[in-house]
């Protein structure tokens, strides 16, 4: 049985993450924490999803029959939820940017999601039909307000970097998520001027889709391009993915945010070997400024920033920073992905440099990511060939095979060739000052391993 993918459980509640299932992963989850160390301790929160009530009562009982004690957090962001279980093990009912009529289960042990491990745990004790604890070991509930503690410890870290932002101007659409619950306090109490967009929780998502795009986005653009403000921010369901719209409207590149944010941490750290975790498909822009502020780039497969982290660390490395398209860890201040800590220090940043003079240092390449229809019984044999067919021919500085096919080249132009794993595609993905003429070689190669797979 496969239950989670790259970010925990989600589907829709009819069909997949039903009461009955939420019901049979809180049992699980229970059992396994109290047959592994003895913990018996979780926080338990939701988004603002219609159906999030519901399904935290079906995982509270679970746990509860298993002998668990819960404490019940309420409608938070992730983050929130994350930051709460520090010490304790967590449960988030969340689909994140999913449509209104999913939902899921995210699982945290102190502060950080499940690795693989532990989900198979939990996948194999669901599969066997797990049973509840005898009567008179049953856990107990209750009830905890956690939200102003964790809008406090990201004012308070966020402190730390850059400068106040009294005088700062910043729209923010929360998307009617969660992130309406933090990221408007947290930025007033830093200082700025606060004006936001869909922020009234509301589990329809009646404002716009949940997922924050250039086109989903286009009445914030719209909003900031129009006003005086010096930026604007976007946030998806459950207020993990934070994008970045500048002055004049336009979405400020994911990889350019991470750039610079990296480059800050590397900057201010005094470790002797500070690293940033990101993925396969990440930027050259990043490794640019990591390594001008005098550290180092590791990557780790999409959808498992953790592993990297603790990869990265299991060799020497201290981790600064970790991140992938939307989504950034902050090793400082937690294990989890927050877009809430992300909005403060980011925030704090402009004011000390404005956006403009933030991104000025970060060479932005022209980026292009393309699919390439490949039948799933093609893929291995082709990406096989590829390791070797596609550097013959690109004649690349570096190669890494690791995860997919990553070319880079000595102008600073990259590519990466990875097959995707839910959908009949090879992902080419690449950065160049002529993008277009990269983009054409590589799919050629692509192109031709798969007719001969």
């Amino acid at each position: 049985m496969e239950l989670f993918g790259t970010a925990g459980i989600r589907g829709p509640v009819v069909t997949r993450v039903t009461p009955e299932l939420a019901l049979q992963v809180g049992r699980a989850a229970g059992l396994a924490a109290l047959e592994s160390d003895g913990q018996t301790e979780f926080v338990v929160g939701r988004d603002g999803r219609t159906t999030g009530q519901g399904l935290a009562a079906a995982v509270e009982a679970g746990l509860l029959s298993a002998g668990a004690d819960v404490t019940r957090i309420g409608v938070v962001p992730t983050p929130t939820l994350a930051f709460a279980s520090q010490g304790r093990r967590g449960v988030m009912l969340t689909a994140s940017h999913n449509p209104p009529a999913d939902n899921g289960i995210k699982m945290f042990v102190d502060g950080q999601e499940y690795d693989r491990d532990l989900e198979r745990d939990i996948e194999q004790r669901v599969e066997a039909g797990a049973s509840p604890v005898a009567w008179d070991d049953w856990g107990a509930s209750g009830d905890a307000d956690v939200l102003d503690a964790y809008r406090a410890a990201v004012v308070e870290f966020a402190e730390q970097y850059g400068e106040p932002a009294e005088g700062l101007n910043v729209a923010v659409d929360c998307g009617n998520g969660m992130s309406a619950l933090g990221t408007p306090q947290v930025l007033r109490d830093l200082g700025a001027h606060v004006v936001t967009l869909n922020a009234q929780v509301d589990g329809h998502f009646p404002g716009r889709e949940s997922k924050p795009t250039p086109e989903t986005l286009r009445d914030l653009r719209a909003f900031v391009a129009e006003g005086e403000f010096d930026f604007g921010i976007g946030h998806d369901g459950d207020s993990d993915r934070i994008v970045i719209i500048d002055s004049e409207g336009e979405v400020v590149h994911e990889d350019t945010i991470i750039a610079i944010v990296a480059e800050q941490y590397v900057r201010v750290s005094d470790v002797a070997d500070p690293v940033v975790v990101t993925t396969p498909n990440a930027s050259g822009r990043i490794d640019e400024r990591v390594r001008e502020a005098g550290g180092r780039v590791e990557r780790v497969r999409l959808g498992a920033l953790h592993e990297g982290i603790a990869s990265a660390r299991a060799a020497g490395g201290d981790v600064v920073f970790a991140a992938e398209p939307w989504k950034h860890i902050h090793t400082a201040f937690g294990g989890w992905i927050d877009g809430v800590a992300s909005a403060a220090l980011i925030t704090r940043l402009v004011a000390a440099s404005g956006l403009d003079g933030l991104r000025e240092p970060v060479t932005e390449r022209p980026y292009r990511k393309i699919s390439i229809t490949c039948p799933d019984e093609k893929k291995a044999p082709a990406m096989a060939a590829l390791e070797t067919s596609l550097p013959e021919e690109m004649d690349p500085e570096s190669l890494d095979t690791e995860y997919g096919v990553r070319l880079e080249f000595p102008d600073a132009s990259w590519t990466l060739v990875r097959p995707s794993g839910t959908e009949p595609y090879i992902r080419v993905y690449a950065e160049a000052d002529d993008v277009d003429d990269l983009v054409a070689r590589v799919s050629a190669v692509v192109e031709a391993e798969i007719d001969a797979a």
